[in-house]
């Protein structure tokens, strides 16, 4: 008998800005020195939210979202900024 397993997709179980926010917090401790790993969660969070609406938000093609947010993707800091602010995300720094 064969196991049948689906693909697993985050952003279907990320309803509320506070999972949004709890997911990215998570992603955040996992992620080490990965910066990609925030742009993909972050990739995440603007699927889950609606990258069209999160397209017009930032004045960024939609296109150029799903490239720059995905594992691949090596996003400029002020495009990471802009999808921040956009998505109603506040980061705060603290001591380590």
């Amino acid at each position: 008998m064969a196991l049948k397993t689906t693909r697993w997709d985050s952003a279907e179980y990320l309803k509320t800005d506070e999972d949004m926010a709890a997911y990215l917090e998570a992603c955040m401790e996992e992620a080490g020195d990965d910066p990609a790993f925030i742009a993909q969660a972050l990739g995440t969070i603007a699927r889950a939210k609606g990258m069209t609406q999160l397209a017009r938000d930032t004045g960024l093609a939609r296109e150029s979202l799903y490239k720059a947010l995905s594992a691949e993707g090596n996003p400029e800091f002020a495009t990471i900024w802009k999808v921040i602010r956009a998505l109603g995300i506040r980061l705060h720094a603290q001591v380590a």
